[in-house]
């Protein structure tokens, strides 16, 4: 459908208000929500999700481009609601205790959003038991954990032997990112999947809740 490319184009283009007026458009075609979903907003997010993954656009086109995609998903939540669709998996997403760091974690947020995930972002500063909690609350498929400094890398340790503690390691798969992380660590600290990017964070997560 033509309008679901447009949808798509504006949405790599970064109009937001386009994008709110051409979802509402395909609505009123009659298009079902679920096709709007995939085939406009989310192929559009895909799309942007690659060119960053190969440094072909840089962290405020990957915003704008996010901030646009919310704008047809205002539109589409109730419609999505009563049609019964559901995201792929939910994300539980924060930074761990001690790092207030949220670029990275807010751009993988958006990227998983983006992949048809339904994330819960935590936000910064967040102790273990908070995540425990989540992970009891909303239990979702994912626990992502963010950690940016040297000095908070062993607080994913922390968070994954509390999740293991309370006896919900077997029901979720955790993944840990930033910048001082790197796959050898996430291995040694018994984390199921590292990526060095918010665009293979969003691909992993969205294998995870597939699986």
């Amino acid at each position: 459908m033509e309008v679901l490319q447009t949808i798509s184009e504006v949405l790599q283009k970064g109009n937001a208000k386009l994008v709110g007026e051409k979802t509402q458009e395909a609505l009123d075609q009659g298009l079902a929500p679920a096709e709007i979903l995939n085939d406009g907003l989310l192929a559009g997010m895909s799309v942007i999700g690659k060119k960053f993954k190969n440094n072909e656009v840089y962290v405020p086109e990957v915003l704008i481009a996010a901030r646009a995609m919310h704008a047809g998903l205002n539109v589409l939540q109730p419609k999505l609601v009563e049609s019964g669709t559901k995201p792929v998996g939910i994300v539980v997403l924060g930074t761990v205790k001690g790092d207030v760091h949220d670029i990275g974690k807010n751009l993988v947020g958006m990227m998983m959003v983006g992949a048809g995930l339904e994330v819960i972002d935590v936000g910064i500063d967040v102790s273990k038991e908070k995540f425990v909690e989540a992970v009891q609350t909303y239990k979702p498929k994912i626990l992502a954990l963010s950690a940016l400094l040297t000095t908070t890398m062993p607080e994913l340790k922390t968070v994954i032997d509390a999740v293991a503690e309370a006896g919900l390691r077997d029901q979720v798969k955790i993944m840990v990112g930033g910048a001082p992380v790197n796959a050898e660590f996430a291995k040694e600290i018994g984390a199921d999947g590292y990526t060095p990017d918010a665009g293979s964070a969003a691909e992993l997560a969205k294998q995870f809740a597939l699986a």
